[in-house]
Order: C-alpha cells, then structure tokens, then sequence
C-alpha cells in the first residue's frame, strides 16, 4: 500500500506543469544586436531564446511586461510573451 501511494505522489509531481511567472518595469536600455534587455530594478534578460516575441520599436522609457515559465531552483525556463503597455 506504501508503496502505491509513493508511485501515485510520483505521478503527480512529475505530471505538474511548470510554473508560470511575470515580471515587469521600465526598460532602462535594449541592446537590439545583442537582444539584452534591461529593466529599471537592475534585472538583465537575455531576449535571444525569445526569437519573435521582443515588440518591434521596444526601447529604452517602455514599460514592460514580461512573462515565463519558472525552471524552479534554475531560475528561468522560457520566456512566452512579452508586452508593451502604454503609460
């Protein structure tokens, strides 16, 4: 019986989806050539994996949202949209 109910909490730990997360603020530069992104908490993203999803025109003033999937203790996983919201 213990040992069902190990396999079966396996099951749904392994099963669960990763985590989805936003974060957000004001970009302070964009490096378009390099696609490095810097917000105005001092957070630096690196936009390469990104591809398609960097807003055309984003620069430096624009306000931000960024969201993700959480790769847990490794931080970020993958990035899945980017916004531009006007202030």
């Amino acid at each position: 019986m213990r040992l069902l109910s190990a396999i079966t909490l396996l099951g749904s730990i392994l099963a669960t989806p990763a985590l989805a997360d936003t974060t957000g603020g004001v970009v302070v530069a964009y490096d378009r050539v390099d696609r490095v992104l810097v917000l105005d908490d001092k957070t630096v993203w690196d936009l390469t994996p990104a591809g398609d999803l960097v807003p055309d025109g984003l620069s430096a003033g624009d306000k931000v949202t960024i969201e993700y999937e959480s790769a847990g203790d490794s931080g970020v996983g993958k990035i899945t949209a980017i916004s531009v919201s006007a202030e």
